[in-house]
């Protein structure tokens, strides 16, 4: 009889997930889920595996692989290079939980940089095999630059079809630039440990206009909006409608009021 619990990952894979099962929702039967995708390919997917097992018999393990579809692009693009016996070079912040779960698809032969100086620090000859991958949540124009440097450091590379930044990060990020030249200040509603909100953060920062992350609406500082006119909100991909319109809320207190 199949079990009428499941598991819901609550992070870009169940390869990454930093969440024990016991903090994991649970969601019906009703939820769309066709198969269990957990592989212990690496250290960090056995301890999951492990703690999970604790909790519930694994023969009645049903997991939603909620891998956005993007990042899974990301992995199979890495299995293939490395497969084709290319060195990967991995374009994300060491530590992200993204980056991670990336990395421990092809570990053995991937580099994470993020900057042109590590990218000139390779241990990796200018005519090798490479291959480039990117974390989605980073910014287009960061993106670009490094790429960039990856084409003049290496003259065998290959990279995706198209620009893997996920598209509403890539809408947001936009958007930002946009409102960021006619205000004082620009509120990014998002948490602490999200790239794509703290990228939102840079972006506006790039255009010369003070910004600022709020992950909830009381750690908006009123001193944030001394001599402000004009203050732009802009969200990161992940953030909750009700954290936005709190932030208004809290906004419409302090006298910005006309949205």
């Amino acid at each position: 009889m199949v079990p009428r619990y499941t598991f819901a990952v609550r992070s870009y894979t169940v390869s990454t997930c930093s969440t024990s099962c016991q903090g994991a929702e649970r969601y019906s039967l009703t939820q769309r889920t066709k198969y269990l995708r957990v592989r212990s390919a690496s250290s960090r997917r056995t301890v999951w595996r492990r703690r999970c097992a604790s909790a519930w018999p694994a023969a009645s393990w049903r997991v939603i692989d909620a891998t956005c579809p993007l990042v899974a692009k990301v992995h199979v693009e890495v299995r293939r290079y490395a497969r084709a016996g290319r060195t990967v070079v991995l374009i994300g912040r060491l530590g992200h939980e993204e980056v991670e779960g990336t990395l421990g698809e092809a570990p053995d032969v991937t580099h994470v940089v993020m900057s042109e100086d590590e990218i000139d620090a390779l241990p990796i000859a200018s005519d090798a095999p490479v291959a480039y991958a990117m974390q989605t949540t980073l910014s287009v124009d960061d993106t670009a630059r490094l790429v960039a440097r990856l084409r003049e450091r290496f003259s065998d590379l290959v990279g995706p079809g198209k620009d893997d930044i996920c598209s509403a990060s890539q809408n947001r990020q936009a958007a930002v630039k946009a409102i960021a030249a006619e205000c004082d200040v620009v509120l990014v509603a998002g948490a602490r440990n999200s790239s794509n909100s703290n990228r939102l953060v840079d972006v506006a920062r790039a255009q010369g206009t003070v910004a600022h992350l709020v992950p909830d609406a009381p750690a908006l500082e009123p001193a944030w909006l001394d001599r402000a006119r004009v203050v732009g909100v802009g969200a990161g991909a992940s953030a909750p409608r009700k954290l936005v319109d709190a932030i208004l809320a809290r906004l419409a207190e302090l006298g910005y009021d006309d949205v």
